[in-house]
C-alpha cells in the first residue's frame, strides 16, 4: 500500500469507512435480490411457466465475466477527482432508472423482463468492482473481516428488503407500489458515494495499467487464485440439490421456505459477525480450516439421509441451516484474504479476478448437480460433495502455507 493511500485511508475514519461500505453492499443487495428473489414467484403466479423463469439464470453472467472489465473500473476515472465513487454514482443511478423502467412492462412480459434485468445485472457487477476495489485499498489487514461481515449482513438485509419486502408490496398493492418502494429505497444509499474519499489522482500515464497479465504474473496472486478455484468447489453440488431434496424426502413447501428465505437472513447476520470475529482473533488458516471442517460434516449428513442411514427431518434442517451460517461464514474469511493478496494498484482487479473464481466453480458445480443425481441419485452426489470438501481443506491449507512461503 502507498503512502498516498495510507494517508487517504487515516483521513477516511473507521466508522465514516463502515457506513460507506454498508451503504455500498446494500445498494447492490436490493435490485439483485428484487431480479431473483421476488420476480421469478410473481411471475409463476401471473401463469409465466418454469422454463420461461429458468431463463432468468443468464442474469448471473455479469457476475461471472466482470473480471473482463475490472481493469476498466480501475483506470478509468468518470469524473475528475471521483474514480470509484464516480463509478457508484452511474451504476446505482441507472440500476433506479431500470427498477423504474420495470413499471412499463407487465410480470408476464418475461423477455421486456429479461432485457432490462440483465441491464440491472450489468450495472451491479460493476458497482461490486468498484466497491470490492475500494474496500480491499482502503480497509486496513486488521479490519477486513469486519468490512466482509458488512457485506454478509448487507446481502442479508438485501434479501429482506428487496426480496421478502418486494413480495409482500406485490401482494398487498400490487406492482407499480412495489417497484416505486424499492426504486425510492435504492435511491438511499447513493448518498454514499458523497461520502467516499480517495487518495488524489496521479498523473495517468505515470499509473501502471491495471491488467489480468499484472495479477497472474504474482505468485502469491496465483496460489490464492488455486485457493478460490479449490474451496468452494464442492458446494455448488450440494446447494442447487438441497430443496428439490427437501422436497423429495417429504417436507413441506412452507418450511422449506422458512429455512431459506429467514435463516439465511439471520445467519447472513449472524455468521457474518463470527465469522470476523474468528478471522482476528484466530487468522484466516485456522477460520478456513475450521468452516470446511463443518461444512463436509453437513455435507455427510446429507449423504447419510439420503442414503437411508439417517431418518427424519432433525438431521436435515440441522444440515440445511448450519450449511447456510457456514456459508456466509466462509464468504467471510475467503473475502479478507482475496482483499489480503489484492495490490494498491489495481485492487478491483485482483479481488474480482478471485471472486469470479470462486463463483465460476460454484455454478460449475451447481450444473453438474443434477446431471449427476439424475445418473447416480442423491447418495453419490452429496458423497462426492463430501469428499470433494474434505480434499479441499486440505489443500487450502497446503496452499495457504506456499503463499505465506513465497
Amino acid at each position: 500500500m502507498s503512502a498516498t493511500t495510507e494517508m487517504a485511508g487515516r483521513r477516511i475514519g473507521r466508522r465514516r469507512l463502515f457506513l460507506v461500505l454498508c451503504a455500498l453492499y446494500l445498494a447492490q443487495a436490493i435490485p439483485s435480490y428484487l431480479i431473483v428473489a421476488a420476480i421469478p414467484p410473481i411471475m409463476r403466479g401471473a401463469g409465466v411457466s418454469r422454463t420461461e423463469i429458468s431463463n432468468l439464470s443468464l442474469l448471473f453472467l455479469p457476475l461471472v465475466l466482470k473480471f473482463l472489465w475490472a481493469p476498466l473500473v480501475d483506470r478509468l476515472r468518470p469524473f475528475a477527482r471521483a474514480q470509484r465513487a464516480g463509478w457508484v454514482m452511474i451504476t446505482q443511478t441507472g440500476t433506479v432508472l431500470c427498477i423504474l423502467a420495470l413499471l412499463l412492462v407487465a410480470p408476464t412480459d418475461v423477455y421486456a423482463i429479461l432485457a432490462v434485468g440483465f441491464v440491472i445485472s450489468l450495472l451491479v457487477s460493476t458497482q461490486d468492482i468498484a466497491t470490492d476495489g475500494y474496500a480491499a485499498k482502503y480497509l486496513p489487514p486488521e479490519d477486513r473481516g469486519i468490512g466482509n461481515a458488512i457485506q454478509g449482513g448487507s446481502i442479508a438485509v438485501g434479501v429482506l428488503v428487496g426480496g421478502t419486502l418486494g413480495l409482500v408490496l406485490y401482494h398487498h398493492f400490487g406492482w407499480a407500489v412495489m417497484l416505486l418502494t424499492v426504486a425510492a429505497i435504492s435511491l438511499l444509499p447513493l448518498g454514499a458515494a458523497f461520502l467516499m474519499q480517495e487518495a488524489p489522482p496521479g498523473p495517468l500515464a505515470a499509473a501502471p495499467r491495471p491488467t489480468l497479465r499484472a495479477f497472474l504474473k504474482r505468485r502469491e496472486a496465483r496460489d490464492i487464485l488455486w485457493i478460490a478455484l479449490l474451496y468452494r468447489a464442492s458446494e455448488g453440488l450440494v446447494k442447487a440439490l438441497e430443496g428439490p431434496y427437501l422436497v423429495d424426502a417429504g417436507v413441506p413447501l412452507p418450511w422449506i421456505g422458512y429455512i431459506s428465505g429467514l435463516s439465511a437472513a439471520t445467519a447472513g447476520m449472524a455468521g457474518s459477525a463470527v465469522a470476523a470475529v474468528m478471522v482476528r482473533r484466530k487468522g484466516l488458516s485456522f477460520t478456513l480450516s475450521a468452516l470446511g471442517g463443518a461444512r463436509t460434516l453437513c455435507f455427510l449428513l446429507f449423504a447419510l439421509h439420503a442414503a437411508g442411514v439417517l431418518t427424519g427431518f432433525v438431521p436435515l434442517f440441522g444440515a440445511a441451516g448450519f450449511q447456510t451460517l457456514i456459508r456466509y461464514m466462509e464468504i467471510v474469511a475467503l473475502y479478507s484474504l482475496f482483499m489480503a493478496v489484492t495490490s494498491s494498484d489495481q485492487p478491483g482487479t485482483d479481488f474480482t479476478v478471485l471472486a469470479c473464481a470462486q463463483l465460476i466453480v460454484y455454478m460449475a458445480g451447481s450444473l453438474a448437480s443434477g446431471r449427476i443425481a439424475d445418473a447416480m441419485g442423491y447418495p453419490a452426489v452429496f458423497g462426492l460433495a463430501t469428499a470433494i470438501s474434505a480434499v479441499a481443506v486440505g489443500g487450502t491449507l497446503l496452499l495457504l502455507k506456499r503463499a505465506k512461503a513465497a
